[in-house]
């Protein structure tokens, strides 16, 4: 891992940052060159600085009106005799912190429920019960009716009003404190990212021949092994360089989807299955997101970009994750009552022999900062283009 170290922002890019009134979108695709096919065709580049599970959250919780869900440690507290909550905790002097190690072994022979999340069997988790959600239409049906790859599910209304949204990861997670907008969850795995470098993705847009609108781009993503340069507010500077990672002589990374921009508005047009790195509370795997889609809007200058990517998650993936992250974080949910929702919930990629679902669909907000994706001294060969399963 190499870091870059920070660099003032009174002299960080001073030709970019004397560009701005003219717009740095079209300064970016200027000095950014394809990699391939047209040689008058340009890239752009943007690093993602936030990768949130994407909530919609009313003022007054509308959407949870059961209340926010119990915990391992709130259940195993329960199920105590006064006499052994004061045996098991110093007769009460032992922090809820200190022992959320303890709750999490509360199978009936010791397992630890997040690793056994069958061992017990938890009252079933609250979900969400709200109409509004973010994400995409991931089915291709209007209603969520049974198709021969996915399961019967309940649709959304998008916040922007877009009809027949799929997101049964947020229907699970969404009445779940910790993965809420201030929640730890989150909060502590962009942290991580920012300050660590691991698991940050790049998102590079190839092909570009309008900046603001082009009716075909190439979307990729890539891993990269530079940290990010952080300004006098703490936040990622845009306009840094960015080297992908490699594995031999190939990107680690580098699945890309077809798309377009409309309006300054990133948007996929053929959704496909990319692999995205992942790293999030001391865990890190390679996220098998299937059948993508991504809809970012660019600032008007170019420096930063926000949006929301969704697609089916794997069931198996996403429980690693929630399951495997130790007894501090697990210890402030219910993993029998979430792992339960996984699977009555999972809508998306059916078995054909047992008629079970093993995705979930799935929405995240991620903010980015625009940047200079560096690949190898002379070039790539061109992606090729993921195709939905």
């Amino acid at each position: 891992m190499v870091s870059l170290s920070p660099i003032p922002s009174s002299i960080f890019r001073p030709s970019l940052r004397a560009a701005a009134g003219a717009g740095l979108v079209a300064v970016l695709a200027a000095l950014t060159p394809a990699k391939a096919g047209d040689p008058t065709s340009k890239t752009l580049g943007f690093a993602v600085t936030t990768f949130n599970t994407a909530m919609y959250e009313s003022r007054f919780m509308d959407e949870c009106p059961q209340g926010i869900n119990a915990t391992n440690d709130e259940f195993w507290w329960r199920g105590l005799s006064k006499e052994e909550r004061g045996r098991l905790t110093n007769n009460g002097d032992m922090t809820q912190i200190a022992r959320q190690h303890i709750a999490n072994h509360r199978g009936p022979n010791g397992e630890d429920i997040c690793q056994v999340p069958t061992a017990v069997k938890d009252p079933p988790l609250y979900t969400v019960r709200g109409k509004l959600a973010y994400g995409m239409k991931l089915d291709g049906t209007d209603d969520g009716k049974d198709t021969p790859k996915s399961c019967k599910h309940e649709k959304f209304t998008g916040v922007d009003g877009t009809p027949a949204i799929d997101n049964q990861l947020y229907r699970v997670l969404g009445c779940v404190y910790g993965w809420r907008s201030i929640g730890h969850i989150e909060t502590a795995a962009n942290g991580h990212r920012q300050t660590n470098g691991l698991g940050m993705i790049l998102i590079e847009v190839s092909g570009v021949d309008d900046a603001r609108n082009d009716d075909d781009v190439t979307i990729s993503f890539y891993r990269s092994v530079d940290t990010f340069t952080f300004g006098a507010s703490a936040s990622p500077l845009p306009y840094s360089t960015y080297r992908i990672d490699y594995d031999g002589e190939k990107p680690r990374y580098g699945d890309s989807i077809k798309g377009k921009i409309v309006d300054g508005v990133l948007k996929t047009t053929v959704p496909g299955d990319v692999k995205l790195p992942f790293y999030a509370n001391q865990s890190f795997q390679t996220m098998q997101l299937m059948d993508t889609q991504i809809e970012l809007k660019i600032n008007a200058d170019g420096s930063a970009a926000d949006g929301v990517i969704g697609g089916y998650y794997s069931t198996q993936q996403l429980w690693e994750y929630i399951g495997e992250q130790g007894w501090q974080p697990t210890g402030l949910y219910t993993c029998p009552g979430i792992y339960a929702a996984i699977q009555k919930l999972a809508d998306g990629h059916k078995d054909p022999k047992t008629g079970e679902c093993t995705s979930i669909s799935s929405a995240f907000k991620i903010k980015t900062v625009a940047g200079f994706i560096k690949h190898r001294d002379g070039g790539d060969k061109p992606n090729k283009i993921a195709q939905a399963q």
